[in-house]
């Protein structure tokens, strides 16, 4: 069997009428109701063979679809890209703004998201730009400029609460992905060192750069000490050096994710906020866990 969920965003109401004409259209089971407002579900005995007309005729009207087997929905491991995914920005974006070259290092960030740079290359040529910045504008960014996706903390507590592992790993910095991990409540954090001088940016980041494969490696490295399949996994992210990981885990999912990404992942959120990764895998809103 299969489920397939229909989620809007918080502020939106999924409309029942739709739901009721997707279902008897498709055949499904009786709708089960997520969220009285934004998400619902029913049950189908196979995918319906115009599944991405579908998808994209719903993402018109505001509404995410996933359809997946029923088995196996809620996950052990959350595996989570952190910039413009758990937070709201770019981190490497905001310390360019902060040293007034953003709008360079940003159109950087936007083409190496998308696959059009190496992203190691790319993160160098980033990186190098920041040479000579004050190390104290890492936690003057991180109070001023960066914001958590909403639904992100409730995504992290209530998979936690129903015994789920939960690690960021991200592209960009320790000196981020720590803070952030801890706000939210990740079990750990994997991402990219700056190196500092004298209390300033000297333009460099340690080697190994994490990055696609990086990524990969932990998905790999967490399930083996965890004891899980690879299809026990909700791996999220935007950008094309999440693709590796969102392609090998049971339940990837483009979240507001680069036209790259959601070409090749097998699902997409555009539309609900975190929460609808809690839905998708058959929690109730009445499941959920505000930490």
């Amino acid at each position: 069997m299969f489920t397939l969920t229909l989620v809007t965003n918080p502020a939106m109401i999924l409309d029942p009428a739709l739901v009721r004409a997707l279902r008897d259209a498709l055949g499904g089971g009786d709708a089960i109701w997520l969220d009285p407002n934004s998400a619902a579900e029913f049950s189908l005995p196979k995918p319906p063979r115009n599944l991405d007309e579908i998808r994209a005729s719903l993402s018109a009207e505001g509404v995410d679809m996933v359809c997946q087997p029923s088995a196996g929905r809620r996950k052990k491991l959350l595996l989570a890209d952190m910039d413009s995914t758990m937070i709201q920005q770019e981190c490497i974006d905001e310390l360019a703004a902060a040293a007034g070259i953003g709008a360079k290092v940003a159109a950087i960030t936007a083409r190496a998201m998308n696959g059009e740079l190496d992203f190691e290359a790319a993160l160098k040529e980033r990186v190098a730009l920041l040479a000579g910045l004050p190390e104290t504008v890492i936690a003057d960014v991180l109070a001023t400029r960066i914001t958590m996706m909403p639904g992100g903390a409730t995504l992290v507590a209530t998979m936690r609460a129903n015994g789920a592992y939960a690690a960021l790993v991200s592209g960009g910095f320790t000196a981020f992905t720590a803070a952030v991990a801890a706000k939210l409540g990740f079990q750990e954090h994997r991402a990219n060192t700056l190196h500092v001088d004298q209390g300033k940016l000297t333009g460099m980041v340690a080697e190994p750069i994490l990055g696609r494969e990086a990524k990969v490696a932990a998905l790999e490295d967490l399930t083996a000490k965890l004891a899980i399949t690879e299809g026990d996994v909700l791996a999220i992210g935007d950008g094309a050096n999440d693709l590796g990981m969102l392609t090998r885990a049971g339940l990837g999912v483009a979240v507001h994710a680069k036209p790259v990404v959601q070409a090749q992942a097998a699902h997409a959120i555009n539309h609900g906020d975190l929460t609808a990764l809690l839905y998708i895998q058959g929690y109730a809103k009445a499941d959920f866990v505000t930490p």
